[in-house]
This record gives structure tokens, sequence and C-alpha cells, in this order.
């Protein structure tokens, strides 16, 4: 059973991202002996260490899944999802207002941030895939002006939501014992992998990253494919955005979603998943977005800043890309095959 068990972690690349999770843990649990413990408060609300990395690690576990799909369609990276989270926010509270109740219904306003994220999203996937700009460019156009529609959307100011129940979605529902934003998180996931897996559109995707030529040439639309993906991608954002939100009860348009999308990059990277495209593990990619957040735990509890906090990242970010490249593959190869055979030449000369 346990054989059966490592042959599948191996075979959807789960190996790697677990071994980085377990050291992060270790680490942790290192400086922090109760690191592992879980408590009830007074409110009968589950916390601890665990809670809070799971808890915090929810909106960058949805840009993850996003994110992967993003990559493994088009071997690019979708620069813009903090932005998109930013207009999100904005267009929900904006249209929810600031008054002692909502102008229109919770739902509607939601819906309508969500929809204006995916709208976003399409919009990076018609540059990439219609007009076949690199994915990193085409991005590029909103994860510059995304924070300025979000500033004109609420005319520049930040828009705090009075009405108690907003709070709802970032942080517990009455009488649950776990965080809303884990719940969000786990849905959008589950959805995601059926999706993927229940369907044809998981083989459809690994297919056009893999090769789009040739996946033209045996009857799959990889123009819309590719668009699809990013539009997913921007669904995710919205979805993140709205629970980014809800946390702090307002919108600021210039902190929502900032670094973001360097996290969920990362995240997809850590997991395992080839950033040239092609097959992908929704799963390796979860794991990695934990990861990064007890990462970043560690780090703050090292005393290490929230500006500095981006440095280290980006180091980690390098050493995976590296290591992912083919270059280096090539070099590993070649030097354990001169092992070999050194190891063969001594067991001779003896």
């Amino acid at each position: 059973m346990n054989s059966q068990i490592i042959k599948k972690i191996i075979k959807y690349r789960l190996f790697w991202p677990l071994v980085c999770l377990f050291a992060v843990l270790v680490v942790n649990l290192i400086r922090t002996p109760d690191f592992f413990n879980i408590s009830i408060n007074s409110k009968g609300v589950l916390y601890g260490y665990l809670i809070d990395i799971i808890n915090r690690s929810s909106e960058l576990i949805i840009l993850a899944a996003g994110m992967t799909v993003c990559v493994a369609s088009s071997a690019g990276t979708d620069i813009s999802v903090g932005s998109v989270m930013a207009v999100t926010g904005a267009v929900t509270c904006f249209l929810l207002g600031t008054g002692d109740a909502y102008n229109i219904p919770y739902v509607l306003a939601v819906v309508a941030g969500i929809l204006a994220a995916t709208a976003c999203g399409a919009w990076n996937g018609f540059l990439v895939a219609k007009l076949k700009i690199q994915p990193m460019v085409a991005t590029l156009i909103l994860f510059t002006a995304g924070r300025g529609i979000a500033q004109l959307i609420t005319g520049g100011n930040i828009l705090y939501i009075k009405v108690k129940n907003f709070k709802y979605l970032g942080s517990v529902l009455p009488g649950v014992p776990l965080p809303t934003p884990i719940f969000v998180a786990a849905a959008v996931v589950i959805l995601t992998s059926v999706l993927l897996k229940k369907s044809a559109l998981g083989m459809y995707i690994q297919s056009v990253g893999i090769n789009a030529k040739a996946s033209r040439l045996i009857g799959l639309n990889s123009t819309l494919i590719i668009f699809l993906t990013y539009a997913f991608c921007g669904m995710c954002s919205g979805i993140a955005g709205t629970i980014a939100t809800s946390r702090i009860y307002s919108i600021d348009a210039n902190n929502v979603g900032l670094n973001m999308e360097m996290d969920a990059i990362l995240a997809v990277a850590l997991g395992g998943n080839s950033l040239a495209g092609g097959k992908f593990s929704l799963a390796g990619s979860v794991i990695g977005a934990i990861t990064i957040q007890a990462l970043s735990t560690s780090l703050y509890s090292m005393g290490v800043s929230a500006d500095q906090l981006p440095v280290y990242k980006a180091i980690v970010v390098i050493i995976i890309v590296s290591l992912q490249s083919k270059q280096f593959k090539k070099f590993f190869k070649n030097f354990s095959q001169k092992q070999k055979i050194t190891g063969a030449g001594e067991k001779v000369t003896q």
C-alpha cells in the first residue's frame, strides 16, 4: 500500500512539492514547538498556526488554480491577477455603496465584480490567443492599468463597507468553526479538478500546451482553448479579490492583491508544473500555494519585513526556473553518466 502511494505521488509530480512543504513545516516546528497545536476560541472558531496558514493562503490557492491552466495552455503567465483583484473589489464595493445598507443586493454586486474580472481575463485571452502576443507582454497591460481602472471606479478613495455581513466571506460565518475562505478555496479547487478530469478539457489544455500547431491539425481549436484558460484565470482572480476585499471590509486599490501575481507564479513552479506548458498538476499548485504562505510566516517570524519579502521569494523563483530548464537537466544527465562511468572504471581497476 505504501509503495502504491509513493508511485502515485511520483506519477502526479507531487514528490518535490511535498518535500518543500515538509521542510518549511519542520523549520516552523523547530522555531515554534506549539506550531501544530489547534484550539477553539471563545467564539467557537478553530485557530492555530496551521489554520491561519491555510486561511491566509486561500486567495493564493484560487489564483494558483487559474494560473496553472494558463501556464499549461500557453506556456506563459498572467501577471495581471493582482490588479484584476483590485478591479473586482472596486466594482463590488462601488455597487454596494458605503451607506448603512447595500445599494443593490450583495449577491448581484459580487457577481458583477467577478464578471468584471472574467472580462479582464477574456481581454488577456484575446491578446494572447487571437493576436498572438507573448503572454507576459499581453498581461502587462492590465498589470499596469488595472489599479488605475480600480482607482477610477472608486474615485481615488478607499471605500469602506459598513454592513456587517460583508465581512463573512473573508472571516467566519456565525456558528461555523472554520474560516469561510477555506471553504471557498476548496470549492474552487474541487470544481476545477472535476472540470479538468471528468471532461476532455484537461487533455485538450495539455495537448495545446505541448504543441498548439499539432493540436490544430487534429481538430482542436487551440485559440479558443487558450482564450478560455485566461478567462478562467480572470474569474479566479475575481473570486480571490472578493475574499481579499471582504477581509478588510473595504477596497484599497493600491494594496489589494499587491504582489500576488509573483506568489501565484511561484506556487505553480513550486507545484512541479513546467513553465514551458503542457502537463500540469493542480494538486501540486495547491501544495505550492500553502508552502508559500508557510514560507511567508517563517520569514516574518525571522524578522523579515514586508518590503524585503519579495526579494527572498524572487530568489526561490530563480532557483526553481533554473532547475526546470533544459540546460540544467542536460547538465545533470551528463554529470550522472560521468559518475557512472567513473564508478565503473574504479571497479575494473580494483
